[in-house]
């Protein structure tokens, strides 16, 4: 219900709707407008709403144990690492409750293993202008959006920034205080801008030169969204941490850092921790996620419907005019308009029962649950066709 006047701090410029129930990718408001949901809760609802093998495990979980910290062995934790090592080229995992978690964890990784395994003084860690990693004081230092930063003043030392894509700034990159770099390869909340695989290429092999940490946030990236389950797959890189949060537990709060077991071995005893992370709750949801993320039919079916989505979105926008580019991977797909993004995003809900997002101020972000069915499909490009006609 809305109110002139909310107990909840207004943090949020919130959408003058109340959602009350979802299932798969359909929402529904407190009275009873049906929407299609192509914001997945922000890239988390990778499944659809309330997948119902993650609500027989959760609800399973319920009936057995929700807490009990990690002073003691969590099997539904050890068995989703298992699942997360066994899919990736990490071999250890930190759980946390959120992105913003999981990247403050991997900074801290990144810090310890230059200090007290390779027994150097760096601190550094290089990220990129419109990078976006999390709003807590070392993760919106990270970020290198000065709006995001602004009135948190003084900043976090130890954060550089250089131009994302830019090959020329890679002359840049390596001071004597730098022991890592950190980046998404795809930037959603700064525009969705993809990785080159040029510049990426020639990124790693810097940081493979110089003995640098590479980090790779997977937190809207991770969990299929690309069409891989991580996007790291599909550049041919190996990096050597990565994080996660959003879909790992299909709107269930949890985030995780994955290293290479040379890296994790600098969090020793003590170097870190969480009060919930990765509790039995939380890793129930996400061992039911990747479960179901891993069948042999899942992934397969995510690039088959994916690539039938782009392709309807090509021919749309390549007879829209104030369309000026479409851009980004599977199911992170940036639209960049004439005209304010907003303006589009609200015509969507008011008119067409659409929800869709922004990612600045001229790019209409569509997230999509991945489970999405070419029906589906069929009736967003018909919406959103009547959306950008207006």
């Amino acid at each position: 219900m809305l109110k002139d006047f909310s107990a909840v701090m207004p943090t949020y410029n919130r959408f003058p709707i109340t959602l009350t129930k979802g299932d798969g990718s359909y929402v529904w408001d407190q009275d009873g407008v049906k929407f299609l949901d192509y914001t997945a809760g922000i890239g988390t609802c990778n499944l659809g709403h309330r997948p119902k093998s993650v609500e027989i495990a959760l609800a399973r979980q319920l009936g057995e144990l929700w807490h009990c910290s990690n002073l003691y062995t969590i099997p539904n934790q050890e068995l989703l690492a298992e699942q997360l090592v066994k899919h990736s080229v990490f071999d250890q995992v930190f759980f946390s409750n959120s992105g913003a978690e999981a990247n403050e964890a991997a900074i801290k990784l990144a810090r310890r293993y230059a200090q007290k395994v390779k027994q150097t003084d760096q601190y550094e860690i290089v990220t990129f202008k419109q990078s976006f990693h999390g709003r807590t004081l070392a993760t919106l230092a990270a970020t290198g959006q000065a709006k995001i930063q602004a009135g948190f003043e003084p900043k976090m030392p130890g954060f550089r920034y250089l131009p994302y894509n830019d090959l020329a700034a890679l002359e840049q990159l390596v001071r004597p205080e730098t022991c890592a770099v950190m980046l998404e390869l795809i930037q959603g909340e700064g525009g969705v801008h993809p990785a080159d695989q040029v510049w990426l290429d020639q990124l790693v092999s810097l940081c493979k030169t110089n003995d640098l940490l590479l980090i790779i946030d997977e937190v809207q990236t991770g969990m299929g969204r690309t069409g891989t389950l991580f996007a790291y797959q599909q550049y041919g890189i190996e990096p050597d941490v990565i994080t996660l949060a959003k879909g790992l537990g299909s709107g269930f709060p949890v985030g995780a850092v994955l290293a290479k077991k040379e890296v994790a071995r600098a969090f020793t005893a003590g170097a870190h921790g969480s009060t919930f992370g990765g509790n039995p709750l939380a890793t129930a949801a996400g061992l039911a996620t990747i479960e179901q993320m891993t069948s042999a039919e899942f992934l397969p079916m995510v690039k088959e419907n994916s690539d039938y989505l782009w392709g309807k979105l090509q021919t749309l926008c390549g007879q829209m005019n104030q369309v000026k580019g479409l851009r980004g991977k599977g199911y992170l797909i940036g639209i960049e308009l004439e005209g304010q993004a907003i303006d589009y995003v609200n015509r969507a809900r008011e008119e067409q029962q659409l929800l869709i997002l922004v990612a600045g101020p001229q790019v209409v972000r569509l997230l999509p649950p991945l489970t999405t069915t070419k029906q589906e499909i069929a009736q967003f490009i018909i919406r959103l066709e009547k959306v950008l006609a207006d």
